[in-house]
């Protein structure tokens, strides 16, 4: 069993690794929903606190259309995370009509390799059927599908997880994610049957930041190791 930490910050990801994680998705602004984060922050959680780490490449909130010139932004960005050393970068690219972007995500798969690519919760966005959607996604060489079961959370995504786990099984990974909790991942992981679980584990400091709590990542670790 894997699990993934979101952390938005050098000190969330020091935080996640005195939790007891080993690997982190590495963002700023998660007010947003996550966007693209510094190289000297990407540095620093590889070289620094040595946590496998993978990179979210968004730099914008909102839809994920991008312009011509915003998914040149994306190939960039992509291409300093291999010269940086990360593990993974963390995308997604829906077409208008709200289907994957099959062509740019292939694009930058390629751009990106060797590292592995995560198609985001893009995919908790679709406008097709999502086992189609999966489809999609393997056909571009992506290496796993950060998904809610395109609800709300993860525990509400418990029947859609099931069954996209088991059309990806051998295929792809099926990381699950939004809302784990070390109350409700023992439930989501035994339910569903994926091997990989992500999660937060935030909490807001007196100042109004956000920031990951070790405490609660080192429940949620223990939750699923029981």
């Amino acid at each position: 069993m894997k699990v993934e930490i979101c952390t938005n910050s050098r000190q969330s990801a020091a935080n996640a690794l005195a939790g007891g994680a080993i690997r982190i998705e590495l963002c700023r602004r998660l007010d947003v929903g996550g966007l693209t984060p510094t190289p000297d922050d990407i540095d620093y959680c590889l070289h620094q606190l040595h946590l496998r780490t993978h990179v979210l490449v968004r730099p914008r909130e909102g839809d994920f259309c991008y312009s011509p010139a915003e998914y040149e932004t994306i190939c960039r960005e992509v291409e300093q995370c291999k010269q940086l050393g990360a593990h993974a970068v963390v995308v997604g690219f829906l077409t208008p009509e709200g289907r994957i972007d099959e062509e740019r995500t292939r694009q930058v798969v390629q751009l990106a390799a060797p590292m592995e690519v995560t198609f985001h919760r893009a995919f908790d966005e679709i406008r097709q059927d999502p086992l189609e959607a999966l489809e999609a996604v393997i056909r571009c060489g992506c290496h796993r599908i950060l998904t809610s079961g395109c609800q709300p959370s993860a525990e509400q995504g418990i029947p859609t997880l099931r069954t996209l786990q088991t059309a990806a099984a051998g295929r792809i990974v099926i990381l699950a994610g939004a809302g784990v909790t070390p109350q409700n991942a023992a439930r989501i992981v035994q339910e569903t049957g994926v091997a990989e679980i992500h999660g937060s584990c935030k909490h807001t400091l007196p100042d109004g930041t956000v920031e990951t709590d070790p405490e609660i990542v080192e429940q949620l670790i223990k939750s699923i190791s029981l």
